[in-house]
């Protein structure tokens, strides 16, 4: 054995020794895994037909392919049973190096391209086996949407009912809430207009505070109404030209208008496919707050104007076609970082002793632009006055 490691050693071929057949079965069980085995035939204890023979019952070692080295010809009887133990080829002494290097490639060769297949199917097996996970999430995942959407339409509709039933409840609770109010109110004047000259300073002042308290909530009830009211009108549009609606509304507040030497410049405002009833409280709840929230000893100044429509909601987004209007005065203003606040129920910035209010008429603008698919924002500084800007989708409108 000494000439085959002196042929294949320079080659790079790494080479474990036996000097017997039960050692090589030794090494074959416990070491690492072979290309090729090169074995004598003629070996103390056991021939190499025997070993073999106990090589190949080892089901891990089967695949590992023996040359048998010889120096006689057995005659073609022998080499068959030699074939028949496994062999895949002969080599005889003395043994020829290029042959003997040739064989020894080949079967290497082929080793290395089994290794080599043997890693890619692993590969192959662990790709198909992450698709297979992958697609079994991706399903799972489906699924779970799917519950997540029919939850989330159940969700909806239970809260359209829920909603529903509120709206109703509000409308029907401030309904009835007007009965005991103003028999509160009657009482009161009846009380103020028997008594008043023989009321003291306290029971004056208490009598004021109720018919005060009366008021507001009157004031209340009203709003909570017409938010249930605009909450379930069905919204059929027309075309509405707004330059009318806002001059009606201009007149009705004639009134506080004058009493507090307020400007009003209105400049071309389009006609509009929207509501004609909601665009009333709409704009009257803005012009309101823009006289109601004016700065002390200055008259309040309010601009009413419109841009020409242009793609994109408020912020820009979206391929739809937008036309703004807006009210901008020059009152007392607000912290920007309020701006999406005040258009909440009952949210308001001042209290009763300074600006009266119910915190709803915001709530209320919000409610009704959105029932025309539309936006309401602000922009606003403190002592710099406010700018509310209404954008109504202009798809089956005319300017």
């Amino acid at each position: 054995m000494l000439s085959i490691e002196t042929i294949l050693e320079p080659e790079g071929y790494e080479l474990i020794k036996a000097n017997s057949g039960r050692e090589a079965l030794k090494i074959l069980l416990v070491q690492f895994d072979f290309a090729l085995i090169l074995m004598d035939v003629k070996m103390p204890n056991l021939n190499g037909f025997e070993t073999a023979a106990l090589i190949y019952e080892r089901e891990k070692l089967k695949h590992i392919p023996i040359i048998f080295i010889t120096a006689f010809n057995y005659g073609e009887e022998n080499m068959f049973k030699g074939y028949q133990m496994g062999a895949v080829d002969y080599i005889y002494k003395p043994i020829n190096p290029d042959l003997l290097k040739a064989k020894v490639s080949v079967f290497v060769d082929l080793y290395i391209k089994n290794r080599q297949l043997i890693i890619q199917e692993q590969k192959l097996t662990a790709i198909n086996k992450s698709l297979e996970n992958e697609i079994k999430e991706r399903k799972s995942s489906e699924e779970k949407v799917k519950i997540l959407n029919r939850q989330l339409l159940e969700n909806i509709n239970h809260l359209e009912t829920a909603n529903r039933d509120l709206d109703r409840f509000a409308f029907m609770s401030s309904h009835d809430l007007q009965e005991p109010l103003r028999k509160i109110c009657t009482f009161n004047d009846l009380l103020y207009t028997k008594y008043k000259d023989v009321f003291d300073k306290d029971a004056l002042y208490y009598s004021s505070r109720i018919q005060k308290a009366a008021e507001r909530m009157q004031a209340l009830i009203r709003d909570i109404l017409e938010f249930s009211k605009v909450s379930n009108t069905e919204n059929k549009t027309t075309a509405t030209d707004l330059n009318i609606v806002v001059n009606e509304i201009l007149e009705d507040m004639e009134p506080v208008i004058l009493e507090k030497r307020a400007t009003v410049n209105i400049a071309k405002l389009p006609t509009l496919d929207v509501n004609r009833g909601l665009m009333v409280p709409l704009f009257s709840n803005l012009i309101g707050n823009a006289i109601k929230y004016a700065k002390k000893e200055v008259a309040p100044e309010i601009n009413i104007y419109a841009e020409p429509p242009s793609i994109g909601g408020p912020n820009g987004f979206g391929a739809k076609k937008f036309c703004r209007v807006y009210v901008e005065d020059n009152g007392i203003g607000f912290e920007q970082k309020y701006a999406d606040r005040i258009f909440d129920m009952f949210i308001r910035l001042h209290g009763n002793s300074e600006y009266e209010g119910t915190g709803i008429g915001l709530a209320l603008c919000k409610q009704i632009v959105e029932k025309h698919h539309g936006f309401i924002s602000a922009l606003s500084q403190e002592n710099k006055g406010s700018k509310f800007i209404v954008s109504f989708p202009v798809d089956n409108s005319t300017t």
